[in-house]
C-alpha cells in the first residue's frame, strides 16, 4: 500500500505543476508582470508549501533535525536535482532570463541563513531576522512588478505570445484561478502521499528518521519544485524554471525555518555547520555561469549536475 501512496502521490505532483504553470504564466500575461517575478512569489510559495508543513510538523513532534534537514537538503537538491534532470530532457536556455539580482539575494539569504546556524540554534530571535528578510525580499519583488505595470509595452514585449508556448492572452479569469488553484492544493497533497508512503518503506528497511530528513524527505518536497520545472522546461519557459529554483530557495530559508523556529527552537546538528550547509552554499554558488555569463543549461551541464546530487546522497548515506 505504500507504494501505491508513493506512486499515487507522484501523478498528482506532474499534474499540479503543469497546472500551476499554465495559471501562474497566463496570469503574468493578464496582469503584465513577467513570467519570472510570478514564478518568484506565487509558483516559489506554492512548490515551497510541502517544506513548510513538513517542518512545522516535525518541531511539533519535537523532532526538529527533520525540519532543518528538509530545508538543507531541499535546496540542494533544488539546485542539482531540478536544474539537473530538465536539462537532460531539454536545454534550459536560461541564457534569456535577467536572474541577477535575485539569485544575489538568494545568495545572501543563504549566508544569512549560515551565519544564524553558528549560533548553534534557531531560535524566536532567528526566526523574526529571517522573516524580517522574508519581507524585504517579497517587497523588493512586489516593486519590481509594479515597475513592468506602469510599463505595458514592455510588458507585452516580455510575455509575447510566441516567445511563450502555452499562454493564452485571451483565458478567462475564473480559469486561471482554477489553474493556480489546483497546483497549489495539487503540489502539498501529491508531496504528502508521496513522503507518507517513501517514510514508511524508509522506515522498513531501517534509515535512521535524521537520514531520512536530510535525503528522502527533502527529495520528496523537492519534487514539486522538479516537477514544475520539467513542465516549464517543456513548454520552454526557462525564466519560470530558473525563477522558481531561486524563489523556491529563498522561501525555504527565510520562511520556512522562519515560521518553524517561531513555533519552537530547532538546534543545528555540527555535521550541518561541517558539512551539509557548505555544500548547500557551493551548490548554489555553481550556477554562477548560468546566470552571470550568459550559458545556457545543456544536457552536459544536467549529467554534472545530477551526478554531484547522486555523489552527495552517497555520502550521507555511507
Amino acid at each position: 500500500m505504500d507504494w501505491v501512496f508513493a506512486m499515487l502521490g507522484l501523478g498528482i505532483l506532474l499534474l499540479a505543476g503543469d497546472s500551476l504553470v499554465r495559471g501562474a504564466v497566463n496570469l503574468a500575461l493578464r496582469v503584465g508582470i513577467p513570467a519570472l517575478i510570478v514564478s518568484l512569489t506565487i509558483v516559489a510559495f506554492g512548490t515551497s508549501a510541502p517544506e513548510l508543513l513538513i517542518s512545522i510538523q516535525a518541531v511539533m513532534a519535537d523532532a526538529p533535525g527533520i525540519a532543518l534537514g528538509n530545508v538543507v537538503g531541499s535546496n540542494t537538491a533544488n539546485i542539482l536535482l531540478v536544474l539537473g534532470i530538465p536539462a537532460l530532457i531539454a536545454v534550459l536556455h536560461t541564457s534569456e532570463c535577467d536572474s541577477r539580482k535575485t539569485y544575489l539575494m538568494m545568495i545572501a539569504a543563504s549566508l544569512l541563513f549560515i551565519a544564524l546556524a553558528f549560533r548553534g540554534a534557531f531560535d524566536w530571535i532567528a526566526a523574526l531576522v529571517l522573516l524580517a528578510g522574508l519581507a524585504l525580499m517579497l517587497g523588493d519583488s512586489f516593486l519590481h512588478a509594479q515597475r513592468h505595470r506602469r510599463d505595458a509595452a514592455a510588458a507585452a514585449a516580455l510575455m509575447d505570445e510566441e516567445e511563450v508556448e502555452g499562454a493564452d492572452p485571451d483565458m478567462p479569469w475564473w480559469k486561471i484561478l482554477v489553474f493556480l488553484a489546483l497546483g497549489l492544493v495539487g503540489l502539498p497533497l501529491g508531496a504528502d502521499l508521496l513522503i507518507d508512503g517513501s517514510s514508511s518503506i524508509a522506515r522498513h528497511y531501517g534509515i535512521s528518521e535524521s537520514v531520512i530528513g536530510l535525503t528522502l524527505v527533502a527529495v520528496g518536497t523537492s519534487l514539486p519544485e522538479l516537477a514544475t520545472t520539467v513542465m516549464a522546461v517543456i513548454r520552454r519557459q526557462a525564466d519560470v524554471a530558473l525563477g522558481n529554483v531561486i524563489g523556491s530557495n529563498m522561501f525555504n530559508l527565510l520562511a520556512i525555518i522562519g515560521v518553524a523556529a517561531l513555533i519552537g527552537p530547532i538546534p543545528v546538528d555540527p555535521q550541518f555547520l561541517k558539512f551539509d550547509l557548505w555544500v548547500m552554499l557551493g551548490a548554489s554558488l555553481l550556477i554562477v555561469p548560468f546566470v552571470f555569463w550568459g550559458r545556457d543549461i545543456t544536457r552536459v551541464w544536467g549529467i554534472a549536475l545530477t551526478a554531484l546530487y547522486v555523489g552527495y546522497i552517497a555520502l550521507v548515506l555511507s
